[in-house]
């Protein structure tokens, strides 16, 4: 570590750890017994910083919630398109989850096997909310831009976190070799095309 590092806090350095192992043991379930000895502490140490494995795992979510709603908010500021909208989000989404493959197993519920069900029903809240955004972009592109979605609004918003979600799932079950971003320069325009069209102007 260099003089102007800052230093990484043992609770964070647990947390790294944890996602480490998730990344280099695809379908393993992880024991605080080797998380331990990946950190190079003992069991009790570990607990003296988190309560639980699940408190961990919970840690590793709340990073993901605030990496990704807090870049999302900077999409919504930045760019009045509704279309560019909804094609950043899914990116940022896609993208966020390449770079980091372990904690995506938590996204999928492929390391939450066991655990406690607030853990799963987070996840599942965080792509609620996800689909919740783009539901409210599609809904806003009317009166900003006087585009319809050419679905019902619900079933379009489902569209497109369907086809995040399954490009992620595809990424975990590859064991990381499927990229989540592969052919998306190809497959938006596919996507987003038929997506919506101009509101029928009122004959007067």
């Amino acid at each position: 570590m260099t003089k102007n590092q800052p230093k990484v806090s043992r609770r964070q350095q647990i947390l790294e750890s944890l996602a480490q192992m998730l990344e280099a043991s695809p379908g393993a379930r992880i024991t605080t017994a080797a998380l331990a000895k990946e950190v190079g502490v003992s069991e009790a140490a570990l607990y003296r910083h988190f309560p639980s494995k699940s408190k961990m795992f919970e840690g590793l979510i709340e990073f993901i919630e605030e990496t990704i709603f807090s870049r999302i908010k900077l999409i919504m500021s930045e760019e009045p398109g509704a279309l560019e909208r909804c094609e950043k989000i899914l990116f940022l989404l896609l993208s966020f989850t390449e770079r980091n493959p372990g904690i995506t197993r938590l996204l999928t519920g492929d390391a939450l096997t066991g655990e406690t069900d607030r853990l799963r029903n987070r996840v599942a809240q965080l792509f609620e909310r996800i689909e919740t955004q783009l539901k409210q972009i599609l809904r806003e592109a009317e009166l900003r831009q006087g585009l319809r979605p050419n679905l019902p609004l619900s079933a379009a918003a489902n569209v497109l976190i369907s086809f995040a979600d399954g490009r992620i799932t595809q990424f975990v079950r590859s064991e990381f070799r499927r990229a989540p971003t592969e052919y998306w320069a190809d497959q938006w325009p596919v996507i987003a095309n038929p997506l919506l069209s101009p509101v029928p102007q009122v004959p007067r």
